[in-house]
């Protein structure tokens, strides 16, 4: 233990590891162990499985609202391969720990954008014993507790150009006039569907029907401001509170009643047998 106070009272920590394992005690245990005065934040343990487009759209919407953190992201279906592990320091001061796959620029763009960026390639900052298969454990834990503790980025590896890194997940969204075309980026724990296109381009007057075709089939529903705007268990079309269009349905899953999954797309136009 130390005395030491760290430069960084906050970590925040993400990953798809769920919680019925120890795979994030183990990450907790060593930022513990290495970082005893940082508190550790939980943003999600529960993003799908290797769903790199879902984490960084959780970590944008997220990380404007957090204090000042190392933020240590571990969504990473490259792991024990040639994919680079990295750490990228942000205008705001936040910092970013994770593997180069695309799920960092987005949230750190949101944090003032990226200023430095470094390869993770220092074995000294990492555990004694690398698994091929437990990086957040054994490099990124340890990484982002030391930065914690107020060690300098620049030590732990060569300097990244910010053109170099695998840019931010551009999902599928097209708008043509008053038709949408949208892919689902994540379904949170109530089953509402959120799309790729922000809210301030949806084209339609709040109250005015819609229907909405998904891969299985076709539904009713209006453009409305929040939940209650229809019955229960009607659906809804609505700009989500992180500013993005959103399918709902009022007290029930609009994952489950439309049959839709992540990533795919649907689409949503005026119903104009409804008008």
């Amino acid at each position: 233990m130390t005395d030491q106070q760290p430069r960084y009272p906050w970590i925040s920590f993400t990953t798809d590891y769920g919680t019925a394992d120890g795979f994030v005690a183990a990450c907790k245990g060593v930022l513990a162990r290495r970082a005893p005065g940082a508190a550790v934040l939980d943003i999600s343990h529960d993003i799908p499985p290797q769903a790199i487009t879902a984490a960084s759209a959780v970590l944008t919407q997220t990380v404007p609202y957090l204090p000042t953190a190392v933020h240590l992201v571990v969504i990473d279906p490259g792991v024990g391969t040639a994919r680079r592990g990295i750490v990228v320091e942000t205008a705001s001061g936040g910092v970013l720990v994770g593997p180069d796959n695309g799920v960092l620029p987005a949230p750190a763009e949101r944090l003032g954008g990226i200023t430095t960026a470094v390869e993770l390639a220092e074995p000294d900052w990492w555990l004694p014993e690398v698994s091929a298969t437990f990086h957040g454990r054994d490099v990124f834990a340890p990484v982002a507790a030391a930065i914690a503790m107020g060690a300098d980025i620049r030590r732990a590896g060569p300097a990244l150009p910010t053109a170099e890194l695998v840019p931010a997940p551009t999902p599928y969204c097209r708008r043509d006039n008053d038709q949408v075309r949208a892919q689902v980026i994540t379904i949170d724990h109530f089953g509402n569907l959120q799309l790729a296109l922000p809210g301030t381009e949806a084209p339609w007057r709040h109250g005015e029907p819609l229907r909405i075709t998904t891969p299985t089939g076709s539904f009713t529903a209006r453009f409305g401001r929040t939940f209650g705007d229809v019955a229960e268990g009607d659906c809804l079309v609505l700009v989500d509170s992180a500013g993005q269009l959103a399918v709902a349905v009022n007290t029930a899953s609009a994952a489950a009643l439309l049959g839709t999954e992540r990533d795919q797309t649907i689409s949503i136009t005026p119903a104009e047998d409804e008008r």
